[in-house]
Order: C-alpha cells, then structure tokens, then sequence
C-alpha cells in the first residue's frame, strides 16, 4: 500500500504539472547507492557572471572613456573665422592695381560663395559629406556606413567618416599628416567641428572647405585651381571640369589631370559624377555626357604658362624686392598670407626698362656687364621703375640700383661739391675754378683729370659740364666737409664721415638714391626719399595709405641753377652728347669710375660708368660695371653705355608727358656772358677767390634767345668781393 500510495502521488503531481506546460515537473531525486536519493547540485552561473562583469567593466570604460573625451575636449585649440577663412595669397600690385608678383609659397585666391556655382556645392557634398545638411559636425551614421564600407571594401572610394566640418577643422588647426591622427586629435576635432557648426551656417562652412583644400602645383583652393588649370572662373566651367576639381582634394597628385597617365584623374572624375547623380544633383544622362569629356579638356599648357610666369617675375624682380624691404621697413611680415601691397611701379615703364636692357638695343660690352637703373617722379618720390641686372636668371637676385658700394663718380659732383658752393657760398654759375696742378688737401696725393690734362681758368659751370676732377676738388675743400655732408645727407645719400679728399669724386651711392637727389633738384629743391609702395590692404581689410613728405633741402635757386648747369652737360661738345634727346628739357651729369695704378688694368679701363638725368616728369638713374670688377672692366669705348640707355629709356618714357622747362625762380638775376646766359644768387655777396673772371666754354650754356633772355640783360656781373 505504502508503495502505491507513493506513485499515486506522483503521478497526481505529473498531472498537475502536464495542465502546465510552461513549468517543468519536479525531478525524482536518484539513488545515491545506499538505497537513499541523491543530494541536488548547486547550479554554477557563470556565464551570468561573465556577463555581468562586462557590463560592469562597459560602464568603467565608457566612464573612463567620458572623462578623457572631456579631457581631450578642454585641450582643444581655439578656432576662429580666420582660421577657417583661409587668406588671400600676399600680392603685390603695380599702379593700376594688376597683381605682379605673389609673396606665399602656396597661391590662393579666395572666393566668395556668389562665386562658386551651385553644381560644384553639391559635387563636392555629393562626393565628400552627403549627410552634410543633416549633421551638427560629427554623423554617428556616416561613421557605421564607413566602417562597414570599408569592411566591404566598396562605397565609390568615399570611405571616410569624417564629416566635411570636420575636414575643414583638420585643414584649419591641425596637421594632416597620418601619424597625427591619434584618439586625443580625433576627439579634438569633433569637438572643433561641433563649435564651428554651431557658429557657421551651412553654406559658409562650405565656402571655407572649398578655398582652404589643397589642389597641386602649389595652388589651394578651386577658385584659384579654375584660373591656374583653365584660365577661366568657376562659373565657366563645364560639368565634367566642376566634377574634376570637386574629386582633386582627396589626393591632388593622384588626379592630377597634367599627369601623362589620366586614369586615375578619369576614374575619379566619373566617381563624383556617380554621387552627384545618387545625390540627386544631376541626371544620369547629364553624368553619361560629361563622362565622355576627356579629364584634359579645356586645360591650359602650363609649360607656357610658368615661362611667362617666370619671364614677367623677371621683369619685376628687382622693383618687387625693393617693395618688400620697404614693407619690412614700415613693420609688415611679407611671409603672412593676406596683405595686398600696392605700389607705384609703372608697368609699361618697367617692361621698356628691362627690354632695353636686355635687348639690342643698347650694346654692352658683353653677356656679363650689369646694369642698376632707378626711375622716379620728381614732383614726389615715386619710384616709377627700377632695373636691377641683366641676363639672370635668379629670382630676388641682386638689385644692382639700391647697391651703395660702388663709387658714383663725377655724378656726385652736383650734390656735394657744387650744390654747397652755390647754397652756402652763393657761386654764381660763372664762379671761377682752378683747374690747375693739385694735390688732395694734407696728402702727397695728385688729382687727375680723365685727360691728364689742365684747361687753367674755367667758370664752375664750364668745369661741371667738361667734368673736370681738379675743380671739383678744389670746391669742396672751399665748401668745407661739415657743409658739403650736410647737403648730400639731406639728399638721401648718407656719409659716415666728414667728406673730403677723394670724396670729391669718389663718394658711393645708388641709383636709387642719385634718382633721389637729382629728383629734388629737378623740382626745385624738395627732396622726397624714393618710395615703391603707395598703400597695404591687410587681411583684415583695413587700408593704410602712406606718401612721403617732402622736406626742403635747398633753395630754389641752387636747385634752378644746378639745372641750368647740367643742362651743358647734354650737349654735343660736352661729357653726355649720348643722352641728347632733340629738343627735349632735360639736364643730367655723368660719371666714370677709373681704376687706381696698383689695380694692373689697362689704361682708360673703367670700373664704374654713370648717367644721372631728369626732366620735369622723371628723374633717371643708371649705373653700369661688373659684379667682379677686378677681372672685368669697362672699355672706354663703351663709356657713354649708361647715357645711351638713358636716351632709350627717357625718350620713350616723355612721349606722353609735358615737354616743360624750367623757369628761373625770383631768387636768381640771369647775366648774359660770352653770349650764354649765366645766373647768380639775387641780392647775395660771394667770393671769386681773387681769381679773374673768365667765360664759360661756348655751348656750355643756353644762349639768350635759347633762355628767353632779351638783349637788354645785362653784361657782365657784380661780386662782392674779387
């Protein structure tokens, strides 16, 4: 009974358990082979376990992994529109705004988003970013379609999960180079792109990405990479050219579409053209067509285009270097992006300049000679042009006309030894000078004429226009050292000492400086230091103008009576006959440089050639030599080579300009003598050194009618003290 009761409770407790099919019947415990059941194990749950420690260690990490993304986050670098804006290549202008020379190494021209066209938006989002419009800057989703693209290897190359807010941040502040692409800059860069989406609309974060990319040939930027592959702007682009450059960021040197292999620049092309019709952008016949266009169409030939590049960098060079150490002067760092320099350089000026230099049509003496040649507006200072060498082919070489280690020679006779005579002594015009045996004063040093010969009594104007060394000299010991200095430095030719000696003939200078000085003379006395730059744009669009103030360095009447002088000068029995332009106003002193008897050149060898001349409109500067002047020389039948680019140059350079004389200010009484019309200081006392007074050599000066003096001038002159 016993047993049977046993099993009929069981059996009634499988019964209650099989109306429950969701529970499981109770187990009948098994023997444990002493005739009794054996006791039920303890179940082991450890893959419960194991999950649970996951989770608690998912939580440590994204909690540890929270804090260093805050972490990194607060290191992050400040961004600003200037940095997102990417600046304007630094240029340089000539007088009618055309750029001539660009400073940075990387060329870029900005656009602004009116000037970039709708289908090269959407090539570059449809290609780059197609949830663009849709993100803050970060897109969770294109990050899994990336990963999982790139597990499938697939996705039209675009495998990227950066965002193009994100691109841009990456261009902006931060390096792109692989090996800086660490978890700390990745989270940086998030951030980054989250602060500029919030600060920047849509389409001005476009426009930036858009000038700031990179597209070879030392090009940035698809406004600038339009006018450098196809001298055109964006809006004249085809599709399939829009679709190139839209594809070009990703690997410039890839799709290079000069490559001889356009494969690559083809595939991708087409690629752009693909997500643009996904995209929406176009239609699929639109992308067919444009697909059909080789990747070369409408491509300029670059090889011409950098020979001219070069060729007009050439052109300008020594002007262009010019103008950057005058901004360095006025405190602008050239090497930054953005600034726009605007200068006064006349560029039709400039290309005579250097072709008559470089062409036929003046003769050097060969491949080698050097030239230094400084053009300037005398009414202010402008330098108008400047000419730095010849036959080189150096960029930022060596500008012979701002070089001040080479003797000026008998140019600089007008600014330190006659100047002062009539300034500070009150020469009259007809002054007599001796040009008589002499030695430099407290030497055993004999002055020499360029003739080794004597012409005894001559007026200063006769001695000027014959270049005569000895009277010269002899001037400038009667001015005094402390006097003449004081008129050349207010010149702009600097002195570190008291002139004196061979001073007289031998002090140094530029062409630069020269066209300067003679500038002042030219105007009548104001000196306007040689300026090149006329206004700088910064990047952030302030304008700074700057013009030179000119400052009075000598009397009108010293400045019309040095003219008058060296308008002998130009003429046919006179040093610079070369220069004479037929009826042209003009006025100007020459120069040669010999070589010292221990120097073992030939006789007459000439080391240093000037001409210095000027009319009303322009003052003109040249000098000619070698850069080596102890192995090369000058012949002397190549002498009159710096007045024979002068007359080129100045004869083109007046055609369009006032053929105007000077005017005798009323601070000069004109005397006629020996039928040429000489001046003197009105109402001043001066000294003829108790020498005779002679008259000057014939057609050293104008003659009455020539001057507009009538006949009842009077003879001969008075002096104070004889």
């Amino acid at each position: 009974m016993a047993n049977e009761n046993q099993w009929s409770r069981v059996n009634r407790n499988r019964n209650m358990y099989d109306n429950h099919p969701a529970t499981e019947p109770p187990r009948i415990p098994k023997s444990n082979g002493n005739g009794g059941p054996k006791k039920p194990r303890k179940k082991r749950h450890w893959v419960l376990a194991i999950f649970l420690w996951l989770v608690v260690l998912g939580i440590i990490g994204g909690l540890a992994g929270t804090a260093v993304f805050v972490t990194y986050a607060n290191d992050a670098p400040n961004i600003t529109q200037a940095n997102l804006a990417s600046e304007t290549s630094s240029s340089i202008y000539d007088n009618q705004e055309n750029a001539i020379w660009k400073l940075s190494t990387v060329d870029r021209d900005y656009a602004n988003s009116n000037e970039i066209p709708k289908q090269l938006k959407q090539a570059v989002v449809a290609t780059e970013d197609r949830r663009f419009y849709k993100h803050n800057g970060v897109d969770p989703i294109r990050i899994a379609g990336a990963l999982l693209a790139n597990i499938r290897g697939s996705s039209l190359g675009m495998q990227g999960g950066s965002t193009l807010t994100q691109q841009l941040v990456k261009l902006s502040v931060f390096s792109t180079s692989t090996a800086d692409q660490t978890t700390k800059r990745k989270a940086q860069e998030a951030v980054l792109a989250m602060r500029v989406e919030k600060n920047f609309s849509k389409d001005e974060i476009l426009t930036f990405y858009m000038n700031k990319v990179y597209m070879g040939h030392g090009v940035s930027g698809m406004k600038t990479a339009s006018e450098y592959f196809y001298g055109k702007p964006l809006t004249q682009l085809s599709l399939a050219q829009l679709a190139l450059l839209a594809g070009m960021p990703q690997s410039p040197t890839n799709y290079d579409p000069y490559l001889k292999d356009t494969s690559r620049a083809t595939e991708r092309r087409n690629t752009v053209l693909s997500a643009m019709v996904k995209y929406g952008a176009i239609t699929q016949s639109q992308a067919t067509a444009a697909t059909k266009t080789s990747v070369t169409d409408g491509l300029q030939d670059l090889t011409t285009k950098a020979k001219l590049a070069n060729n007009n960098r050439q052109v300008t060079d020594a002007y262009v270097k010019s103008t950057i150490a005058e901004a360095k002067s006025l405190g602008y760092d050239t090497t930054k992006s953005g600034l726009k320099i605007y200068t006064n350089m006349d560029s039709t000026m400039q290309q005579y300049m250097y072709d008559t230099a470089n062409g036929n049509s003046v003769a050097f003496p060969s491949e080698d000679a050097q030239i230094g040649a400084t053009m300037t507006d005398p009414s202010n200072g402008k330098v108008v042009a400047q000419i730095g060498s010849r036959n080189n082919q150096i960029l930022q070489a060596t500008n012979h006309a701002t070089l001040t280690g080479r003797s000026a020679g008998s140019s600089i006779k007008p600014l330190l030894d006659y100047g002062p005579a009539i300034e500070y002594l009150n020469w009259p015009t007809y002054r007599t000078v001796e040009d008589k045996k002499y030695k430099y004063p407290g030497t055993n040093i004999d002055v020499y004429n360029w003739d080794r010969k004597d012409m005894g009594n001559i007026t200063m104007r006769s001695a000027l226009t014959q270049s005569r060394n000895i009277p010269a000299a002899r001037t400038l010991e009667e001015v005094g050292g402390a006097s003449a200095g004081k008129f050349v430095n207010s010149l702009g030719v600097p002195t570190n000492h008291i002139p004196g000696g061979q001073d007289a003939i031998n002090l140094d200078a530029s062409t630069e400086q020269e066209a300067g000085a003679y500038g002042a003379i030219a105007n009548g006395g104001t000196y306007y230091k040689p300026s090149y730059i006329t206004k700088i744009v910064t990047a952030d669009g302030t304008t700074h103008n700057y013009n030179t103030t000119g400052k009075r360095a000598m009397k009108t009447s010293t400045a019309f009576m040095l003219t008058d002088m060296m308008k002998g000068v130009i003429k046919p029995n006179a040093t610079a006959s070369d220069a004479i332009i037929p009826g042209l106003h003009q006025a100007g002193k020459s120069g040669l440089v010999a070589y010292g008897d221990n120097e073992n050149m030939p006789d007459q060898a000439i080391k240093d050639a000037w001409f210095t001349g000027f009319t009303k409109a322009y003052a003109l500067s040249v000098w000619t030599g070698y850069d080596w002047p102890a192995k090369n020389y000058i012949p002397w039948t190549y002498q009159d080579l710096p007045a024979q680019y002068y007359q080129r140059v100045m004869s083109y350079a007046m055609q369009n300009k006032p053929n105007t004389d000077w005017t005798a200010p009323d601070t000069v009484t004109p005397k006629v003598r020996g039928n040429i019309v000489e001046y003197e200081v009105k109402g001043e006392k001066w000294s003829n050194g108790g020498l005779p007074l002679v008259n000057s050599l014939p057609q050293s000066g104008e003659t009455p009618a020539e001057a507009g003096i009538s006949g009842s001038a009077a003879v001969g002159a008075t002096t104070g003290n004889n």
